[in-house]
Formats: structure tokens, C-alpha cells, sequence
């Protein structure tokens, strides 16, 4: 049975390391939706540095592509680069699990 693909957004987007990044307001996607999962982060709140709104408390989740309802895992950071380096991580866990 051939896999089905999905097509890719029309217009420019943001990829890192060959995946779409997307973000709409307070929320981030990254990943290929042609693959098992996607990893999502949530801003939940922001602090001030500088004058310069920073994201403070990062919601994590990895989740299944076919399925948005389905967590494959969750977790929270403080930071933007913490939250997203650990994102990565088990986003490339949950992928290569069969």
C-alpha cells in the first residue's frame, strides 16, 4: 500500500534542518507533516528584557501527525532555545521509535 503525502503549504515558510517552522501568534509548529509526528510549542507567558518581550514558560508537545488529539509526549521549559532543543530531542526520539 503506497503511503500517502500530504502537499506542502503554498507560499514561503521558515524550515530548520530541512522541516517547516511555523509560528501563528503564541503557538510554534515544527516538523514534516508526511512524517508519524510534529513537534508544537506554546508560549504561555513572556518576560521583559531590555524593553524586548522574551517567551518566559514554553509548553512542549510531540504529536502525532495523523492524529492532532494524540500526545506522544509533553513537558514544560522556561525559554524559547530550552524548550525547543528539548522539543528536537524527542521529536527525533518519537520518530525513529517504530
Amino acid at each position: 500500500m503506497a503511503q500517502e503525502t500530504k502537499p506542502l503549504v503554498e507560499g514561503k515558510y521558515l524550515e530548520y534542518l530541512d522541516k517547516p517552522l511555523v509560528r501563528e501568534g503564541n503557538t510554534i509548529c515544527y516538523g514534516d507533516m508526511n512524517e508519524k509526528c510534529i513537534l508544537v510549542l506554546e508560549i504561555m507567558s513572556y518576560k521583559d528584557v531590555g524593553g524586548k518581550q522574551l517567551p518566559k514558560d514554553v509548553f512542549i508537545q510531540v504529536i502525532d501527525s495523523n492524529d492532532p488529539t494524540k500526545i506522544v509526549k509533553q513537558g514544560k521549559k522556561e525559554g524559547l532555545y530550552d524548550a525547543f532543543s528539548m522539543g528536537l530531542v524527542w521529536l527525533d526520539l518519537a520518530l525513529k521509535a517504530k
